[in-house]
């Protein structure tokens, strides 16, 4: 039961008919939490322990000291106005042991949406409203997110209305999948991001002369080589530009990682190890295949570069 690997929603337009229920697509970063009589283990979709990086959600051990659960959800941040931001999570992401003047300035709260064991049983194969049903009756901190039926595209309009990411559609009748990408759940964004590796970086001028100007970015092709897909100079904040610094800094390297840059953005390049995920914003792909008008949204830590997409649509080997 230790260690279920998250099921992962397939990108798409979203489906209609019956059979499906709808959720809000929170904009945060995803957490298998694991409650035992008191104890509080956080997973990472990529199977890091964040326990100590979250101490606010030790919380749930109080409201659930006799229970023995494992529950999938979204860590948030959220702004004044109560919607999530990936962006002020960005603050947390890193932090291990965050201060308590940080937790403070930006509390984290687990929307859970799942419930995957219940008192030491698996409730992976049960279908997906059972699942809902039990998490919903569970005296947890936080209220557990809505999910509707009906129709999606009402769903949609009300994630629009309220500055949501968008909506996942979930099967009423699936199980849950450990590990895999499944059709059962179908997520549509509202805006298009997608996760990428960064190659290297150009330095900045003027303002942001010694620091980095702007990120080159690459996704692996058909035969695993990471090619050059455009680079990103919006969307960073100053905490941001010094912590990118310092961990590009220990990536360094002599020649690059990404094919087809072009000459003007290698001349002046640093290179580095293309260990770094990170999300970006975009319009669109332009016809040679580059990001049009990208801006940085933050690292992912929880992600891989075995994670990422291909360039001919399909996903690398996990």
């Amino acid at each position: 039961m230790a260690g279920l690997a998250p099921m992962l929603a397939t990108p798409g337009p979203m489906p209609t008919g019956p059979g499906w229920g709808f959720e809000f697509k929170w904009d945060g970063v995803r957490a298998i939490v694991e409650v035992d009589r008191g104890s509080l283990r956080i997973l990472s979709r990529n199977n890091r322990d964040v326990t100590a990086s979250y101490p606010e959600l030790c919380s749930l051990t109080g409201a659930l000291r006799a229970a023995r659960l494992v529950l999938d959800g979204e860590i948030v941040a959220l702004t004044a106005s109560g919607v999530p931001s990936f962006s002020r999570l960005q603050q947390r992401i890193h932090q291990r042991s965050p201060s308590p003047a940080l937790r403070a300035a930006v509390p984290v709260r687990l929307y859970a949406f799942d419930l995957l064991a219940e008192d030491g049983r698996l409730l992976v194969g049960r279908p997906y409203t059972q699942r809902r049903t039990r998490l919903e009756a569970l005296d947890l901190p936080e209220p557990v997110p809505p999910w509707w039926q009906g129709n999606g595209a009402d769903v949609m309009a009300a994630a629009v209305e309220l500055g949501l990411e968008g909506v996942v559609a979930k099967r009423l009748t699936s199980p849950y999948e450990p590990g895999r990408r499944s059709p059962s759940w179908v997520k549509t964004p509202l805006n298009r991001t997608v996760e990428v590796a960064v190659g290297g970086w150009k330095p900045g001028s003027g303002g942001r002369a010694g620091q980095v100007g702007s990120l080159l970015l690459g996704l692996p092709d058909a035969q695993g080589c990471l090619r050059y897909v455009g680079h990103v100079g919006t969307g960073f904040t100053r905490a941001m530009l010094r912590d990118l610094g310092q961990r590009l800094g220990r990536l360094a390297r002599l020649t690059p990682a990404l094919e087809g840059v072009p000459r003007e953005h290698a001349r002046t390049a640093h290179w580095v190890e293309p260990s770094l995920v990170g999300e970006v914003m975009f319009r669109t792909w332009t016809p040679d295949g580059r990001l049009r008008h990208p801006a940085w949204r933050g690292l992912r830590p929880d992600r891989s570069i075995d994670e990422l997409v291909r360039l001919d649509g399909g996903s690398t080997p996990a």
